[in-house]
């Protein structure tokens, strides 16, 4: 039996799939979150075989996640179930060390045969997912100027597209607003950007948030 965490922000979402994990005797659920700092703290206290991980989340997102315990946690499988898919997100994702990618518009089904893939030890990918990867392999030479921001700046330009305040990200991060603000001249100068505008338009393009519903 396979111990296993769901990381998902979206409560309905979070509680269909435990509903459903709870019935199936492969599983054993030991736990939930629902924000990026909570995920990476439940992973590292109850140390899963197995993460079902969603690729957008408060706070952190799933790469950054995967990045800060997936060599603390030896052995663990994480698959992610997402609704959102773009070259540099899955690829990334891949990188930081996921073993299987389900887009949520595949629907259940596709999930259970994922999930179940990743893991006995397999690698997985919906077919929207697939036809990505098609594409990252024809074309091996593009990447994403993210690849050069260390953590910590991911992590503040994640928070600047949120539209946190300098004082509130210091807040957060528990380091100072001088320090965030070159954190913040270091993002725009990497990535030649000058506003927060742009800022959360690179952030979107890249996977880091999601856009806004309009009310």
């Amino acid at each position: 039996m396979k111990r296993l965490i769901i990381i998902e922000d979206q409560t309905a979402v979070r509680e269909m799939l435990a509903e459903i994990l709870r019935l199936d005797p492969n599983y054993e659920l030991i736990g939930e979150a629902g924000d990026g700092q909570s995920a990476v703290a439940l992973c590292l206290d109850v140390k899963p075989d197995l993460v079902i991980l969603d690729a957008k989340l408060p706070g952190l997102n799933g790469v950054d996640i995967l990045r800060r315990t997936v060599k603390k946690v030896p052995g663990m499988r994480v698959l992610i179930f997402s609704g959102h898919e773009n070259p540099v997100l899955v690829r990334e994702m891949l990188e930081a060390g996921a073993h299987g990618f389900v887009e949520k518009t595949a629907g259940l089904v596709e999930f259970k045969k994922g999930l179940e893939t990743v893991a006995n030890g397999g690698t997985y990918f919906g077919p929207a997912v697939a036809a990505l990867l098609r594409d990252v392999v024809a074309n091996p030479d593009a990447s994403s100027a993210s690849d050069f921001l260390t953590d910590r700046e991911r992590e503040i330009l994640q928070l600047v597209a949120e539209s946190h305040s300098t004082r509130e990200i210091a807040a957060k991060l528990g380091i100072s607003v001088k320090t965030v603000d070159n954190h913040r001249t270091n993002l725009m100068r990497k990535l030649n950007l000058h506003d927060v505008a742009s800022l959360t338009r690179y952030a979107l393009e890249v996977g880091l948030i999601e856009q806004k519903k309009a009310q």
